[in-house]
C-alpha cells in the first residue's frame, strides 16, 4: 500500500459497512412512511400511519445521512490511484448525492403530515400534499447534476482501470439499476411493489455498497500508472 494513502484498505471496508447500514436504515424509514401490507397507494398509506412511525422515519433520515456520507469514504479510497482532480470530483459528487438522500427522505415528513391532516379532515390525502410534493420533487431535480457527474467520472475511471475497482463494478454503478427500475418493478404488485418499488432508491445503494465492499475485499484492482 502506498504511504500517501489517506484511507487504508481496512478502513475502506469498514466505511463500506457504514454505507450498507445507511441503506438499511433509510430503507426502514421508507417502510415506516408507507408500508401497510398490500396497500399500494402511498399517500393513502401515509395518511394512516401513526405519529410514531412518521417521527422515527424522520429521525432515521439524519442517521442514514451520516452513515451514507461515511460510506462515501470507500469511493474515495477506491479512487486513490486516480488523478486528484478526478478523485475529488467523483468523491464530492457522491457525497452530494448521499446528503441529498437524507434531506429528501426527511422532507417526506411534510408529505406524510399533510396526508395525515387531510385524512383527519375527511379529505383525500392528495388535497393537502401538493406543495410538499412540489418541494420534494424540486430537491430531486437538483440531484440529477451531481448524479450525472458521478456517473460519468465513475464510468470513465473504472473502465480505464484507474481505480481499485475491477471493471465489473460498472454493472453495479447506481445508474444501471436506476435505469432498469421500470423493468424490475413494472410487474410487481401488492407488498412486493411497496417493498421493492417504493424502497428502490435505497436498495440501489445497498447493492452498490455491498458490491463495492466485496470488490475491494476480494477483487481489488491495483490501478494503472498515471
Amino acid at each position: 500500500m502506498e504511504s500517501n494513502q489517506i484511507i487504508s484498505r481496512k478502513g475502506a471496508l469498514w466505511l463500506g459497512v457504514c454505507g450498507i447500514l445507511g441503506s438499511l436504515v433509510l430503507f426502514t424509514g421508507d417502510m415506516l412512511y408507507y408500508y401497510r401490507g398490500d396497500e399500494t397507494d402511498l399517500l393513502a398509506n401515509m395518511s394512516a400511519v401513526t405519529d410514531e412511525r412518521i417521527i422515527i422515519s424522520g429521525v432515521l433520515a439524519l442517521i442514514a445521512a451520516w452513515l451514507y456520507v461515511a460510506g462515501s469514504g470507500q469511493v474515495f479510497y477506491a479512487f486513490q490511484p486516480e488523478k486528484a482532480s478526478m478523485r475529488w470530483l467523483v468523491f464530492a459528487s457522491f457525497v452530494m448525492i448521499m446528503v441529498a438522500y437524507g434531506i429528501i427522505h426527511g422532507a417526506y415528513v411534510a408529505i406524510a403530515t399533510s396526508a395525515r391532516i387531510a385524512g383527519e379532515m375527511g379529505l383525500p390525502p392528495g388535497d393537502l400534499t401538493e406543495l410538499a410534493v412540489a418541494v420534494n420533487q424540486a430537491l430531486r431535480y437538483l440531484v440529477y447534476l451531481p448524479f450525472a457527474v458521478f456517473t460519468i467520472g465513475f464510468t470513465i475511471s473504472v473502465w480505464r482501470k484507474r481505480t481499485y475497482y475491477p471493471r465489473w463494478m460498472l454493472i453495479f454503478s447506481p445508474i444501471v439499476p436506476f435505469l432498469l427500475k421500470g423493468v424490475i418493478v413494472g410487474s410487481l404488485e401488492g407488498k412486493m411493489k411497496v417493498i421493492i418499488g417504493d424502497g428502490y432508491l435505497n436498495l440501489i445503494l445497498l447493492l452498490f455498497f455491498t458490491s463495492s465492499t466485496i470488490a475491494l475485499a476480494f477483487f481489488e484492482n491495483q490501478g494503472s500508472d498515471l
